[in-house]
C-alpha cells in the first residue's frame, strides 16, 4: 500500500492539527503552538533523525527538567546559552541612547533577598578582597531617583554563588536590596567577584562541552533597579580587565557595561578595590520615539 511521501504526510498532520485546535482557540498561544510545531516538523525534515536520536533529545530535555529546582534553573541556563534569552530581552527592552543597557538576570537570581541599610556589607563570611561600590541612579534627564530600590547579587572570590554552595556559604551571601538616598545614590561594601565557568555537572554544561563551546563568564556584578515611574532595569557590570571579557558564554558583555575595579588604599595594606557606577533608567511608557526625544532634549537643557 502506498502511504505517500513523508513530506506529504507531515503536511497533512500539521493541517489536521490546526483544524483540531479549532477557531475558538484563536489566540497568541494557539498561533505560537502551531508555529513552533511547524518549525519542529521542518527541522525533522531537514535533519532526518533516527528514532534513537529522537530519544536522546527527549532524554536531554527530561534531564533538564529534573535538574531544575528552587535553587538552580537549568531551563533558564539553556535559554541563556543558546542566545534565546538575550534575543527576547533585546526585542522587549530596547534602550534609547544614553540609557543603561538591559541584560539577563542569569540563572542564580533570587527574589527573596533581605533589605539592607545603605553602606551595608553584602559579604556574610568576609572571604575575599574588599570592594566598595558607589552607585548613582538617574533618569534620562539626569535627575536623581531617590525612591529607587536596588537588588545586588554576585559570585564570591571563587566564582560561586551562594545558591550553588548552600553548604559552604551563608544564606544570602553577597545578595541584598538597598534603597537609594535623597540624592539617588546607593553605597555598599562587598568583595571583588571572580569570573567563573557555567555549571558542568548538568545537562546544559555537558552539551556545551560536547560542542567544544567555552563555559566562561567574566567577573561581574548583577543589579536589578526599580523606581516609581520608570522601567525596571536588570543589568551587569563587568570587570574590564577580566581575561574572559571577549568570550562571555551568555552574550551579556556590552561596551557600556565595562568598568574598572580600581585599587583602593587601605591602612592595613591588603588588597582592596572600589567601583563607581551610574545607571540611567528609562521612563515608563516612554517607548515611542517622540517621548524619548523629548526626554533627551530635557536632559540637554540641564
Amino acid at each position: 500500500m502506498d502511504g505517500g511521501s513523508p513530506e506529504k504526510h507531515a503536511h497533512t498532520v500539521l493541517e489536521d492539527l490546526a483544524l483540531r485546535v479549532g477557531p475558538e482557540a484563536q489566540s497568541r498561544l494557539a498561533s505560537a503552538f502551531l508555529a513552533i510545531v511547524g518549525r519542529v516538523h521542518d527541522l525533522v525534515a531537514d535533519l532526518q533523525p533516527s528514532t534513537d536520536e529522537l530519544k536522546v533529545v527527549i532524554d536531554f530535555l527530561t534531564e533538564v527538567g529534573h535538574t531544575a529546582d528552587a535553587r538552580r534553573q537549568e531551563w533558564v541556563l539553556l535559554a541563556d546559552v543558546i542566545g534565546v534569552s538575550t534575543r527576547v530581552e533585546d526585542i522587549n527592552c530596547p534602550r534609547p541612547e544614553g540609557a543603561t543597557p538591559n541584560t539577563l538576570p542569569g540563572p542564580f537570581y533570587r527574589m527573596d533577598v533581605p533589605d539592607l541599610p545603605l553602606g551595608a556589607n553584602l559579604s556574610r563570611d568576609g572571604i575575599g578582597e574588599p570592594l566598595h561600590v558607589r552607585l548613582r541612579l538617574t533618569g534620562l534627564d539626569g535627575h536623581p531617583l531617590p525612591q529607587a530600590q536596588v537588588e545586588v547579587w554576585h559570585a564570591n572570590a571563587f566564582g560561586r554563588y551562594e545558591n550553588q554552595d548552600p553548604d559552604l556559604q551563608p544564606e544570602f551571601n553577597l545578595r541584598g536590596r538597598l534603597a537609594a538616598d535623597e540624592a539617588g545614590q546607593v553605597t555598599f561594601e562587598t568583595v571583588k567577584p571572580r569570573g567563573y565557568a557555567l555549571p558542568e555537572d548538568g545537562p546544559v554544561g555537558r552539551l556545551l562541552m560536547a560542542l567544544g563551546l567555552r563555559l566562561e563568564r567574566p567577573a561581574h556584578l548583577h543589579f536589578r533597579v526599580t523606581a516609581p515611574g520608570f522601567q525596571t532595569l536588570t543589568t551587569h557590570i563587568f570587570d574590564r580587565h577580566d581575561p574572559a571579557i571577549d568570550r562571555d558564554a551568555l552574550f551579556g558583555v556590552r561596551p557600556e557595561l565595562l568598568a574598572d575595579f580600581r585599587a583602593r588604599p587601605t591602612e592595613a595594606g591588603g588588597a582592596s578595590h572600589e567601583l563607581d557606577l551610574c545607571f540611567v533608567l528609562v521612563p515608563a511608557g516612554a517607548d515611542d520615539a517622540a517621548s524619548l526625544e523629548h526626554t533627551r532634549l530635557s536632559r540637554k537643557e540641564h
